[in-house]
């Protein structure tokens, strides 16, 4: 058995709305993760110092208050410029028409509000090698 991934989860921006996030964490601790949840209001910067310092293999970010266009590509910016090599999934409210875009930006994987927990389980441990 190898090492636990490593996930850091986020709400980056104003979005208050933390409950999704919480079931995300919860299912990733659920089967076998380390979470490392930053909590509200996050910055860009902010969520990339975090996954600096914490060593993450994965950062996660919510999106509820349709920011992610310009948030979720900030975070994926803010980690390159740290010289470190983290994929970025995004989840929330988020416009299928705003996927390719956030795709271009660097994003790894979009999940919209009916993703299925499963679903995000199993391609954290697939982007993981796991």
């Amino acid at each position: 058995m190898g090492r636990k991934i490593k996930v850091l989860l986020a709400k980056v921006g104003l979005d208050g709305h933390d409950r999704g996030i919480m079931m995300v964490a919860m299912a990733l601790k659920d089967a076998g993760m380390e979470v490392v949840y930053t909590g509200l209001h996050q910055s860009p910067a902010q969520v990339a110092e975090a996954a600096l310092q914490e060593s993450v293999d994965i950062v996660g970010i919510s999106s509820l208050a349709d920011a992610h266009r310009t948030l979720a590509p900030n975070v994926v910016d803010e980690i390159k410029k740290r010289g470190l090599d983290i994929p970025v999934i995004l989840g929330g409210f988020i416009q299928p028409e705003d996927i390719p875009e956030l795709e271009a930006k660097g994003v790894s994987k979009v999940f919209g509000i009916n993703t299925r927990l499963d679903t995000i389980v199993s391609y954290v441990k697939e982007l993981s090698g796991q």
